[in-house]
């Protein structure tokens, strides 16, 4: 029997980095990939086997599920085939996964990506551009700056058209860049052919980035769920506050993109009023004195961009984590290319 092999490679992510508030997203050579082994021989004995297999420091078997419903990931990662979806037994896929869970790596993201881009490969839907993916991922992941610095690479600016009342009275379509979590992403019914996305739910900008301005990621050994750094948010903000985002937000793409890069306005542009100073006090041994620097996501990573002195950098932020007794280790990254299919 023969048999076809190949991998999905997605990057790691930095979303919300500075005062681009589910706006921008940073994609970081640290990544995802999954390896895929089936049969070439179109046959299928029902039922069909999917055999999966975790590697790396950053892995979580999932819990076990009832028969006949399989995990949320599975059931709507896969854009629908031009016939049921029905993979061949023995197939494998095989997860190495270094990206640190629930330390605002977006590791989630990236699994996200990497599984619609398997659909669409598994299921020969060669057809569907990179756009067109983003909606499939968009209906499951719902925060187009994790998901767009992911499949497109770079550095991006990503915002959402508006839907039609049809396409808003969906339950399965997001009404916003974040629906509420207890509300799912698609009802439990959707079956093997799932609804399909409206076209072009959500755009991106990629921005131009400097080569010589360098990521430093420092991860410290514990987890900050969604929910809290959700909930310190204000409901409403003061006008001068907006108007310091918008400000600051004017500049990222400029400060991202100069070369030689100059650092002070690189520090102002990652300035915020919006949601880093509200999320830094989650995060044991943080003060206000880290301006210049921004946490990922809702955290704990602490992202500096740097020149060079990466070491002397990421000891110093670690240092401040070592007061309060947390171990942390940091990561030297870089910006990277998207998702990609390697043959």
């Amino acid at each position: 029997m023969l048999y076809a092999t190949f991998a999905i490679r997605a990057p790691s992510s930095l979303a919300k980095i500075g005062p681009g508030f589910d706006v921008t997203g940073l994609a970081l050579s640290l990544y995802l990939e999954l390896r895929l082994h089936r049969p070439l021989e179109d046959v299928v004995r029902p039922p069909a086997q999917f055999q999966s297999q975790l590697r790396g420091r950053w892995r979580r078997q999932p819990a076990p599920r009832p028969p006949g419903k399989p995990h949320r990931p599975r059931r709507l990662l896969c854009p629908p085939p031009p016939r049921p979806a029905r993979l061949p037994v023995e197939t494998h896929v095989h997860v190495i996964n270094p990206i640190p869970l629930g330390r605002g790596l977006r590791s989630s993201g990236a699994a996200v990506v990497a599984g619609v881009m398997l659909g669409g490969e598994a299921g020969g839907l060669h057809h569907l551009a990179d756009e067109r993916l983003f909606d499939f991922c968009f209906m499951i992941e719902r925060h187009p700056d994790n998901i767009g610095a992911t499949l497109f690479g770079g550095v991006v600016g990503t915002y959402l058209k508006p839907l039609s009342p049809e396409d808003v009275a969906r339950v399965e379509i997001p009404l916003s860049g974040v629906i509420p979590d207890p509300q799912p992403a698609g009802t439990e019914d959707t079956g093997k052919q799932p609804p399909e996305p409206p076209v072009e739910i959500g755009h991106h900008i990629r921005f131009p980035w400097a080569k010589d301005i360098k990521a430093v990621a420092i991860v410290p050994e514990f987890e900050v769920p969604i929910a809290p750094p959700r909930g310190v948010l204000p409901e409403t903000y003061p006008r001068q506050d907006i108007i310091f985002k918008l400000q600051r937000i004017a500049l990222l793409p400029v400060a991202f993109g100069q070369s030689p890069p100059d650092p002070d306005l690189i520090y102002l542009a990652m300035q915020d009023k919006l949601h880093q100073q509200y999320r830094m006090g989650l995060v044991p041994g943080l003060t206000g004195g880290l301006l210049g620097v921004c946490l990922f996501g809702s955290g704990p990573t602490i992202l500096a961009l740097a020149m060079d002195s990466f070491e002397e950098i990421a000891e110093r932020i670690i240092g401040l984590f070592r007061k309060q007794d947390i171990t942390c280790k940091w990561l030297p990254l870089e910006p990277a290319e998207g998702t990609k299919v390697i043959r």
